[in-house]
């Protein structure tokens, strides 16, 4: 007869299901130790100009897909995407983009959305507002942004006309 699995078991089963993601992660953001200060290979794959960046980037990219099949929600996985895009575009900022991968650790914040996600129920959901709000904020960047451009060249082209 087949009995029912008690929370406790399908905590241990999480444990085993996520453990591989848990050691990669691990591997990225803190394998090394120099006095206090821990960091992993990401920020080093990073001073390899762009190939560092997309291997670093790819292999977050791999924990979080990983993590979405194996039961995160739709939510979860959109703050573990921005977590990951972050720290890719600030890692993307020559020399302080290096400086800021030391301390910017995505796999470790997405293991630990991870952990409140299957422990506290926490991050459950579609996500739709987080998309709807990264919407609002892209379109506003754009319009800005033209807006900017439109000031700039009317400027320019007022100076030119008073040659």
């Amino acid at each position: 007869m087949h009995r029912e699995k008690t929370p406790a078991d399908k905590l241990k089963q999480i444990d085993q299901d996520f453990g591989w993601i848990d050691r990669i992660s691990w591997l990225m953001d803190n394998q090394f130790k120099i006095g206090g200060f821990r960091f992993g290979l990401d920020p080093l794959l990073n001073l390899i100009p762009l190939g560092g960046a997309i291997a670093g980037f790819g292999t977050s990219l791999v924990l979080v897909i990983a993590m979405w099949r194996n039961g995160a929600s739709p939510k979860l996985v959109i703050r573990m995407l921005l977590n990951i895009s972050l720290d890719a575009i600030l890692g993307s900022i020559p020399f302080l983009g290096n400086l800021l991968d030391f301390f910017s650790k995505a796999n470790e914040k997405n293991i630990k959305l991870l952990r409140q996600h299957y422990y506290e129920g926490k991050h459950t959901g579609s996500g739709i507002g987080i998309v709807i709000s990264i919407l609002i904020v892209f379109f506003l960047l754009i319009a800005v942004t033209l807006y900017l451009i439109w000031t700039l060249f009317s400027w320019a082209f007022s100076l030119l006309n008073g040659i």
